[in-house]
C-alpha cells in the first residue's frame, strides 16, 4: 500500500507543483515567494479557480474570506457548547428577551486602518433588508438596530427568535461600512469583491487559477486583546483537481493539511508519511455534518412518502460507512440529528417510525403503495403504469461520495427501483440543485452548530423560492412543520418547550422524510507534520480547535488553529 501511495503521489504532484514550486523548497508564483517554513500549504475547499470574495454569496466564496478575513461578533465552542466573544466584548439579553446588546472590543480595526464600530454592525444588519442577502429574513422579526454609542449596539426584535439570533451572531461575518455602503443592492450579492478589507488576521496577497494566497497582516487585533497571534506568515489554498491529487501533494510534503476525503486514512496515518488525524484510531475524524439523499419532491414518484421509504429501506448505510469509507464515518440515526445532539433525540419516535437497510421491507413498502413490475424488468413502475428512470448526481472528483453514490443506486436497483449514478461537474451539481433540475442529489449542509434549529431550518424551510440557495433543496411544502420549526426558533434551550419542539419535528421527519440521512460525515482533516507541528488532538494537552479550512468552520474556532501551529525548527 505505502508503495502504491508513493508512486500515486510522484504521479499526482508533479504536474501541478513544477509550476509553483523551487527546487529550493521556495514557491514562485506571480505573486512571489513563500518561505516554506513560513508558508502552511492548505487544500479541501477550492475546486476551480478563485472567482468570488462576497461573503454575503452563499457558497462558492473562498475559503479564508470569512475567517481569515471578515469575522464574527462571536465565535460558537462545540466543545463547551457556548458563544465566545470574538470582535464583540460581551452580548446581553434584555429580561423580556425582547432587546439584545452588544459591546465591541476597543481598538478593533479594517485593514485600512479605519476603526470598527456600532455603525459597522448596524450596517451590517441592515444590509440584511435587501432580499437577496441570504440573512435577509431576519427582518421579518428584528424591528430595529441602534449604534447606541462607537461601542454599543442595540437590536430590538418584533419576534425574539432566541435559537436563530444566536446563531446569526456568529455564522455573519461584519462588514465595513465606509466600503460597502456605496455598493447597488444588486452589487450587494453580484460584486466579486476582489481584495476584501476585513478585521482578521490575514489580508488579499494574491490568487491564480491553481490557488490563493492569503497574507498575515501586520497589526491583528486579537494579538493584544486576546494573545493570539497566527503562526504562518502565508496561508496558500490550492485548487483541487480530484481527492487523488491532493493524496499526493499530502504525502509528498507539498500540503500541510487537506480537508479532502482521502481513501485509506489508515493506513497513511500508520505508515511514515508524517500524517496525523485528530482521532489516532477509528473513526479518525470528528463528525461535523449529516450526508443526506435529497430527493425532488416536486417530482413523481419522490413526492410520495411512501416511495421516499422505500428508498430509504433499500440503502445500505453499513456499507457505505464500512465499504466506502473504511469505517471513517459512522451510519445516522434516521432522525439525522449528529451525536452532538443526542440528548434531543426520540427514541420512541425512532423505534416506531425509524428505517434501517432492508431489500424485502422496501419491496414490501412500494408494494404497499401500489408500485409493480407490471412488465417483468426487475424494476416497478408507478401505480398509474408510467415507468421510474431516476437519476442520482454527485460532483464528478468526489470519489467518496460517487462510490456511495454507486452503492445507494445498486440498493435501490436491488429493491426494484431503477436509480442511476452519474457524475457531472461541481458547477452543474451546484446549479440543478440550485434551480431543481434533479432527481436525486447528496448534500451535507447541516453542520454542527449551537442548536437543531438549524437542521430543522435547513430540511423544511418555506417558502419554496425559484432557486434555492441554502436551505430546503427537496422543494418539501409541509406549512405544519414549517410552523414547528419557527416556534422552534423562538424557544430558549432551557425551556421543557424546546425538546418537545424537537420531539414533533423528528415525528414528521420520519413520517415524510423530506430528506434521509445517510451518515455522519466526518470533518476531514488530515495534516502533515513535517513542515508544521502542534495540530490540534484528541491527545490529552494537545489543541481542541477544529483543524478546517472550509467555510462555516472558521467560525467554530478553526482560525485558533493557526495560532497553535509552530514550525518545525521552533519544536
Amino acid at each position: 500500500m505505502r508503495n502504491r501511495l508513493r508512486y500515486l503521489a510522484a504521479l499526482t504532484v508533479v504536474g501541478l507543483l513544477a509550476a509553483c514550486q523551487g527546487g529550493d523548497g521556495k514557491s514562485n508564483t506571480s505573486g512571489g515567494q513563500y518561505p516554506r517554513n513560513e508558508t502552511l500549504y492548505t487544500s479541501g475547499t477550492l475546486w476551480g479557480p478563485p472567482t468570488n470574495w462576497n461573503p454575503l454569496v452563499p457558497g462558492g466564496l473562498v475559503t479564508g474570506t470569512e475567517g481569515l478575513v471578515y469575522e464574527p461578533l462571536f465565535l460558537f465552542d462545540p466543545e463547551t457548547l457556548k458563544l465566545e466573544p470574538w470582535l464583540a466584548e460581551k452580548g446581553e439579553w434584555s429580561a423580556d428577551k425582547k432587546q439584545y446588546t452588544v459591546t465591541l472590543r476597543d481598538g478593533v480595526k479594517w485593514g485600512d486602518g479605519k476603526p470598527f464600530t456600532a455603525d459597522d454592525v448596524k450596517f451590517t444588519l441592515e444590509v440584511g433588508k435587501a432580499k437577496a442577502v441570504p440573512y435577509s429574513n431576519i427582518w421579518n422579526w428584528v424591528s430595529q438596530a441602534e449604534a447606541v454609542d462607537a461601542r454599543t449596539v442595540r437590536v430590538t426584535f418584533s419576534d425574539p427568535r432566541v435559537q436563530e439570533w444566536e446563531n446569526w451572531l456568529y455564522q455573519r461575518a461584519m462588514l465595513p461600512k465606509h466600503i460597502w455602503e456605496s455598493r447597488s443592492e444588486a452589487d450587494l450579492t453580484s460584486h466579486k469583491n476582489e481584495k476584501p478589507v476585513g478585521t482578521g488576521a490575514y489580508e488579499y496577497s494574491t490568487h491564480g487559477q491553481d490557488r490563493m494566497v492569503w497574507k498575515k497582516k501586520s497589526e491583528w487585533w486579537a494579538t493584544k486583546a486576546l494573545g493570539l497571534e497566527v503562526k504562518p506568515t502565508y496561508v496558500v489554498d490550492i485548487v483541487n483537481s480530484s481527492n487523488e491529487v491532493a493524496l499526493g501533494l499530502l504525502t509528498s510534503g507539498r500540503l500541510d493539511l487537506s480537508n479532502n476525503f482521502l481513501p485509506g486514512v489508515a493506513n497513511l496515518v500508520k505508515g511514515d508519511f508524517h500524517i496525523k488525524t485528530y482521532y489516532a484510531e477509528p473513526p479518525y475524524m470528528i463528525p461535523i455534518n449529516t450526508a443526506m439523499l435529497i430527493p425532488n419532491t416536486t417530482k413523481a414518484p419522490l413526492n410520495d412518502a411512501a416511495f421516499r421509504k422505500a428508498l430509504a429501506q433499500a440503502i445500505d448505510t453499513k456499507k457505505i460507512a464500512e465499504g466506502v469509507y473504511g469505517n471513517i464515518v459512522k451510519a445516522a440515526n434516521p432522525t439525522g440529528l449528529l451525536p452532538f445532539f443526542d440528548q434531543y433525540v426520540d427514541q420512541a419516535t425512532v423505534s416506531q417510525s425509524g428505517f434501517s437497510y432492508d431489500t424485502g421491507a422496501a419491496k414490501s413498502t412500494l408494494a404497499g403503495a401500489g408500485y409493480r413490475d407490471a412488465n417483468g424488468d426487475g424494476k416497478v413502475e408507478a401505480p398509474g403504469g408510467k415507468a421510474i428512470a431516476l437519476k442520482l448526481i454527485v460532483p464528478s472528483g468526489w470519489t467518496d461520495w460517487m462510490e456511495a453514490a454507486r452503492v445507494i443506486a445498486e440498493g435501490a436497483q436491488a429493491a426494484g427501483i431503477n436509480v442511476v449514478a452519474e457524475f457531472p461537474d461541481s458547477a452543474a451539481v451546484d446549479d440543478a440543485r440550485t434551480t431543481g433540475k434533479f432527481d436525486l442529489l447528496l448534500n451535507n449542509w447541516t453542520e454542527v452548530s449551537n442548536t437543531p434549529w438549524t437542521y430543522y431550518n435547513y430540511i423544511y424551510q418555506l417558502p419554496v423560492q425559484k432557486q434555492q440557495f441554502a436551505a430546503n433543496f427537496s422543494r418539501y411544502q409541509n406549512p405544519q412543520a414549517w410552523n414547528l420549526v419557527q416556534k422552534l426558533a423562538r424557544t430558549a434551550s432551557d425551556d421543557p418547550a424546546y425538546k418537545t419542539t424537537i420531539a414533533d419535528l423528528q415525528k414528521v421527519h420520519l413520517a415524510e422524510l423530506p430528506a434521509i440521512p445517510l451518515w455522519y460525515n466526518g470533518l476531514w482533516a488530515q495534516f502533515n507534520d513535517s513542515v508544521w507541528t502542534n495540530w490540534p488532538s484528541s491527545a490529552q494537552g494537545a489543541p481542541k480547535s477544529f483543524p478546517c479550512t472550509w467555510n462555516n468552520i472558521w467560525e467554530l474556532g478553526a482560525v485558533k488553529t493557526l495560532t497553535q501551529i509552530k514550525p518545525v525548527a521552533a519544536k
